[in-house]
C-alpha cells in the first residue's frame, strides 16, 4: 500500500513538473533604439547629435499580443539606448510609445518571434518627425 501511494505521488509530481516547465518556455527580446532625426539638417562632416537622457527616458518599448489587443510588457530603454525583456515563446507586436502619450504619432510596429532559450535581436527606430 505504501509503495502504491509513493508511486501515485511521484507520478503526480512528474506530471505537475512537466506541465509547469512547458508553461515556462521563454526567450529574450533585446535590441537597440535609435531616436532621430534630432535636427532638420546635418552638415557633411558633422556628427549626428545623440538624444539627451531625458528624451530616451520619455519612451518605452511596448510588447502586445500578435493581434495587438493585449499589452504584455512595457520595457524601459536604458541610457545607452538598449532594452531587453524575457517573454514566453510566441510572436508579438512590438512598438515604441511616449511615456506621456501623444506626440509624434504612430511609430512602426514590428512582429518578432520569440524562441525557447534564445535571444531575438530587434532594433527599433523612433521617427521624431523632424525634417
Amino acid at each position: 500500500m505504501r509503495l502504491l501511494t509513493t508511486l501515485v505521488l511521484t507520478s503526480v509530481l512528474i506530471i505537475v513538473a512537466g506541465c509547469s516547465s512547458s508553461s515556462q518556455e521563454t526567450g529574450t527580446l533585446s535590441g537597440h533604439v535609435d531616436i532621430g532625426p534630432l535636427q532638420p539638417v546635418i552638415r557633411e562632416g558633422e556628427p549626428e547629435p545623440t538624444p539627451a537622457p531625458e528624451m530616451v527616458a520619455a519612451w518605452k518599448i511596448v510588447v502586445f499580443t500578435e493581434d495587438g489587443r493585449k499589452e504584455i510588457a512595457r520595457v524601459d530603454i536604458d541610457s545607452g539606448g538598449d532594452y531587453h525583456v524575457l517573454l514566453p515563446v510566441g510572436t508579438y507586436k512590438v512598438t515604441a510609445e511616449l511615456v506621456s502619450g501623444g506626440g509624434l504619432g504612430q511609430q512602426q510596429a514590428y512582429y518578432p518571434e520569440i524562441s525557447k532559450g534564445r535571444t531575438t535581436q530587434l532594433d527599433v527606430e523612433i521617427d521624431t518627425g523632424i525634417r
